[in-house]
């Protein structure tokens, strides 16, 4: 069933998987937290399941995840990526939970990281780049990778604190976008979106710092963006990908 509505339309099946993780996993840490066993366990069969459907259907070049990527010279070596990727340990090193229940949190962590870019830089954006185009493919990736954090409201979280992170969503939603766009590779954006995430597990909360790290992730994002985007080439148009699961055209 999953391969006829993949093969139907590849948008509406990254739809599909954005409402199942919604569903499956909103309720969960609105009712036990980010440090649930139960959440670690859920998120676990998501990620399972996005791994073994790309692998069964032989797609991992499609989705950037069969090599680093090449040139990386060229991409200042990624450093934007790890810089932002520290961000929530500037104000400070604090652990959010003790014992297995930190563990749990951190397992989970990493896990949405892997899922969130399969699922908006994977599926989405590489399923509306041959139909709507470069601009349009990664503006509605990164928005919507943004915008969905909105349903953090139903998992407890503040409004304030919930807007702040759509903004912040939305620049790291860019820079992952591009940075996939532009390299061909998924790792760099799992690594550091898992690390982004990890990190707020383990960073003490800093208002000031916080606000700081925002700042710094709009702007960095904007100029790294704007960076990638005159490069002369890109991985869809080089012939990196290549084949029947690759070509974009």
């Amino acid at each position: 069933m999953l391969k006829k509505l993949y093969d139907r339309n590849e948008v509406t099946f990254a739809i599909f998987w954005i409402v199942l993780y919604c569903v499956l996993t909103v309720p969960v840490r609105g009712q036990y937290g980010d440090e649930s066993p139960l959440g670690t366990v859920i998120l676990a069969a998501i990620a399972a399941g996005l791994f073994l459907f790309i692998r069964k259907y032989h797609l991992e070049e499609k989705y950037g995840l069969t090599s680093w990527p090449r040139r990386g010279r060229t991409f200042l070596y990624f450093i934007p990526l790890w810089i932002f990727a520290t961000g929530n340990l500037w104000g400070g090193f604090d652990m959010a939970y003790s014992g297995y229940h930190q563990l749990c949190a951190v397992l989970s962590m990493a896990m949405i990281g892997y899922i969130e870019e399969v699922i908006f830089r994977g599926f989405l954006f590489r399923g509306m780049l041959p139909r709507d185009g470069v601009k349009v493919s990664v503006i509605v990736s990164a928005v919507t990778f943004g915008a969905g954090h909105i349903v953090n409201l139903f998992a407890g979280q503040t409004s304030p604190e919930t807007i702040l992170q759509i903004v912040f969503a939305i620049a790291a939603g860019f820079l992952f976008t591009m940075v996939f766009y532009k390299s061909g590779s998924l790792f760099p954006c799992i690594i550091a979106h898992s690390l982004v995430d990890v990190f707020s597990k383990m960073g003490k909360e800093n208002d000031a710092a916080q606000h700081i790290y925002i700042i710094v992730t709009i702007i960095m994002s904007c100029l790294y963006c704007i960076y990638l985007a005159k490069l002369k080439s890109d991985a869809f148009s080089t012939g990196i990908f290549s084949g029947k699961n690759g070509s974009v055209m």
